[in-house]
């Protein structure tokens, strides 16, 4: 059987534990921006995708103010690592390994990131 491609949609998933779960699908997604996903046990994911198309995603709870808030925040780069930064009291946070750019004392989960 053929599925035309218009009919199909490609899917972000996360890696939880050895699982993947399909959090939302990519048409859900705008370039530049996050969306704030549900996990398994009520926790929450931030992810986004890059203006280049690359999914990311982290933990959603910032861990200043403690508000689920990071997928509202805004994405940019230094010295070339992509971050967002919290839209509370704007620390960065880098996409790739969850380091605080303003203190590296602070970290916020990662998630792996594929789209199926």
């Amino acid at each position: 059987m053929t599925i035309a491609p218009e009919k199909t949609d490609t899917h972000i998933q996360l890696r939880l534990d050895e699982d993947w779960l399909a959090v939302c699908s990519l048409s859900q997604l705008t370039r530049g921006r996050g969306v704030a996903v549900l996990l398994p046990g009520g926790r929450q994911a931030a992810v986004f995708l890059d203006r280049d198309g690359t999914p990311y995603a982290i933990d959603n709870r910032d861990p200043f103010g403690g508000a689920q808030v990071l997928s509202r925040g805004l994405l940019g780069s230094a010295a070339g690592r992509p971050f967002v930064a919290s839209p509370l009291l704007k620390q960065r946070f880098d996409l790739e390994t969850g380091r605080c750019l303003d203190d590296e004392s602070v970290t916020v989960a990662v998630y792996d990131v594929r789209l199926h």
